[in-house]
Parts: C-alpha cells; sequence; structure tokens
C-alpha cells in the first residue's frame, strides 16, 4: 500500500503506474471497498493499493456564499460537524453504507464515488446535483480541474457529473467543491401505522406529491416495525417551529391522523444506511423503480427484509443466496434496475454490482472510461 498525501504525489504514481502498465485499487476511508465486482488485474495477480487518505482535509468553507471545498479523504463526519456549526448541510444527504460494518471512517470522496444518497436526497436531489467541480488525476497522470467553485450554470461539458457513481474508475479525485443548503431548526417524524405497503406508498407519493417538501418518505413493513400493524409510512417534514406545525396538520388532512415519532432523525440515517441489514447474511439489493411500482415489487420479491425509500422510488431487499438473480427479473419488469450492493465476491462477481448495459451505452460508457483512462488503471473490473 502506497500513502499519497497531496495531488503532485498522486500524479507521479498514476504516471509511474502507466509506465509501468500497472493498474491499482484506490482507497480512502475503505468503507465501500465490498460493493461492486472484485476488482482484477488485467496481467492477473493482486493489486497494488492507492491510499488517499492522507489528502483530508477542508480547503475552502464560505458559509455566506453556500460552499464548501473539501479534499476527498475528509471523513464525512468532520464535514458534518464543522457544517453544522454554521447551521449548514449537504444536500444528497451522503450515507456512510454502514451495513458493511465500518462506522464513522466514510470518506466524501467514497461517497460521491458510490453516488451515495441518504434518506435526505429526496428534496435536494443526488450527489451531482451538489457537486459544483473538482480537481483530479487521470489516467495519463495528468491533474485537470471540472467545473468551479460558484453556484451558476455550467456551459460546455460538464464533467463533474462523471464521477458520481463511477465508483473511481474514471479518475482519481484530489478536491471536490460543493453547494450546501441551510440545515433546518426543526424536524419532526410523522408515523402513519397499519396501512399495507399499497395504502402507504400511496400516501407517501401524495406527500411528495404536496407542496410541503419532506426529506423523508419511507415505507417499513411488519417486520421492521412490530406492533404497528400491517406496516407504517415515514414522513419526515422540516422547517421553523411554526410552519412546522402548519406542515403537519396539511400533511394529516392529505393522507389522515398521524403520530410524531421521537427517533425518527436516527431511523431515516439508519435506513439511507442500510444499517437493519448489517447483522443478516442476505445479499443486500437497492432497487431503483418508478415510485408508483414500489409495493408491487416488493410483493414480487417477497424478500425476509426489506423497507422503501424516496417515496418508493427505491426498495432495499436482503434476499438469499438461490434468488440472487431474482431481483434483476423484478426490477426489469416494473420499469426499474436493480443494483447489487452487498454479496460474496463469488456471487458479485458473476452478477456484477449493475445489470448489463444495452449495447449502445455499453459502447458510449467505454468511450468515455477511455478518455479518461484507457489502461484501466483505476481500480480494474469493478463495474
Amino acid at each position: 500500500m502506497t500513502r499519497l498525501s497531496n495531488e503532485d504525489q498522486l500524479a507521479e504514481f498514476v504516471r509511474s503506474a502507466r509506465a509501468d502498465k500497472r493498474s491499482f485499487e484506490i482507497v480512502g476511508g475503505g468503507t465501500r471497498r465490498g460493493a461492486g465486482k472484485p476488482l482484477s488485474s488485467p496481467s492477473g495477480g493482486g493489486l497494488p493499493v492507492a491510499d488517499v487518505s492522507g489528502l483530508n482535509g477542508i480547503v475552502l468553507y464560505q458559509p455566506e456564499e453556500l460552499i464548501l471545498t473539501v479534499r476527498p479523504g475528509t471523513s464525512l463526519t468532520e464535514i458534518q460537524a464543522v457544517l453544522a456549526e454554521k447551521q449548514q448541510c449537504l444536500g444528497f444527504d451522503p450515507a456512510d453504507w454502514s451495513l458493511f460494518g465500518a462506522q464513522g471512517k466514510a470518506t466524501i470522496g467514497g461517497a460521491v464515488s458510490a453516488d451515495a444518497g441518504g434518506s435526505g436526497r429526496l428534496r435536494h436531489g443526488a450527489a451531482r446535483d451538489s457537486l459544483l467541480g473538482l480537481r483530479a488525476v487521470n489516467g495519463f497522470g495528468e491533474i485537470f480541474k471540472a467545473g468551479g467553485k460558484v453556484v451558476k450554470n455550467v456551459t460546455g461539458f460538464d464533467l463533474s457529473k462523471l464521477v458520481c457513481g463511477a465508483f473511481g474508475t474514471l479518475c482519481v479525485l484530489t478536491e471536490l467543491t460543493f453547494r450546501v443548503y441551510p440545515k433546518p431548526r426543526h424536524r419532526i417524524t410523522l408515523v402513519l401505522k397499519d396501512v399495507t405497503p399499497e395504502a402507504g406508498f400511496a400516501a407517501l407519493r401524495k406527500i411528495w406529491h404536496s407542496a410541503l417538501e419532506p426529506s423523508g418518505l419511507a415505507y417499513l413493513p411488519t417486520s421492521m416495525m412490530p406492533g404497528a400493524g400491517q406496516g407504517t409510512a415515514l414522513i419526515r417534514l422540516e422547517g421553523e417551529q411554526e410552519p412546522l406545525k402548519e406542515k403537519s396538520a396539511a400533511a394529516q388532512i392529505l393522507i389522515g391522523p398521524c403520530q410524531e415519532l421521537a427517533e425518527g432523525e436516527a431511523l431515516f440515517t439508519s435506513l439511507g444506511a442500510g444499517a437493519p441489514f448489517g447483522a443478516s447474511d442476505l445479499d443486500v439489493w437497492r432497487i431503483f423503480l418508478p415510485p408508483a411500482e414500489a409495493a408491487a415489487t416488493a410483493a414480487a420479491l417477497a424478500a425476509p427484509l426489506w423497507y422503501g425509500d424516496w417515496a418508493g422510488g427505491v426498495v432495499w431487499a436482503g434476499l438469499p443466496a438461490e434468488q440472487a438473480g431474482r431481483a434483476r427479473a423484478v426490477a426489469q419488469q416494473a420499469g426499474g434496475y436493480a443494483m447489487l450492493l452487498r454479496a460474496p465476491a463469488e456471487r458479485r462477481a458473476a452478477l456484477g454490482i449493475f445489470p448489463p448495459q444495452a449495447a449502445a451505452l455499453a459502447a458510449l460508457s467505454t468511450r468515455v472510461k477511455s478518455a479518461f483512462d484507457p489502461l484501466s488503471l483505476f481500480n480494474p473490473g469493478r463495474l
């Protein structure tokens, strides 16, 4: 493992790897290494590791301009603490994916590379909607920058969007600039109990399409919320105290009487991180769907452990090994796709993290990859 602490060291490391045609793994906090296909060296054998955790720290924070620039090895915990002092937050609600067993070590670079948005992503969008600009090193060992450090319309190719969800296969990040958002002073979680998945997801969609600006809409089946009847819909609302009371009243006019849940904030954090699957030996899938298909998809999966988030836009499901292929078929039938988030290495190798792309899209992806990293130096085989 080679520990790198600045951009110039990293660029030299990549140039050396390119000269030797030596692929390597990129590791920051190391908390998401279990996601995606096991890495494979084109020449066979084990892969050297580029440890970029030394590229950390806050470069620039302008709370009055809602701008934050950080190095990728900076922990989510540190960033959230600094922003909280100014009553601000990251809009895509980065999740640490604690279902892999590591808590408190996740970095901002890993969250962006894995497109790991939590429950709060519902309101302000995914990582790509908050990422304004970046600096990085490409597969030629060249340092480049994309985007900027101001909130404005971007002209030309907005390359910053490409790294979100690329799992470190395009470049090695060295700096990230985000738009941040005011953090609400108050939040409440409303609970609609004893509702079937069909009725629960319908209620969540009704809130989603309203003017209430929810920051969390989840559905938990009976197995996850004992004593709540057929299932539970969770609605998180935020704002100043008096307007928040009005929002709560309006929500209950729309969907019926609800109770407030004291531990709602911790519960939404847990759901976004996939924490309910932490002690399970099931394969963990994230199934992205048209929200109206969530209830039918959950019924078709018949998973022993599951829940829905983003008003049904994503269903998390734990499935036993013998049903490994079923998630993809069910997702495709519903007009969505299934991401294999956690499984033993042999199943991840066989199934991949995402379903195979259509020929035209696969050809485009290959051209993009070749433009950034023609020798496949970075995280080879992960996608």
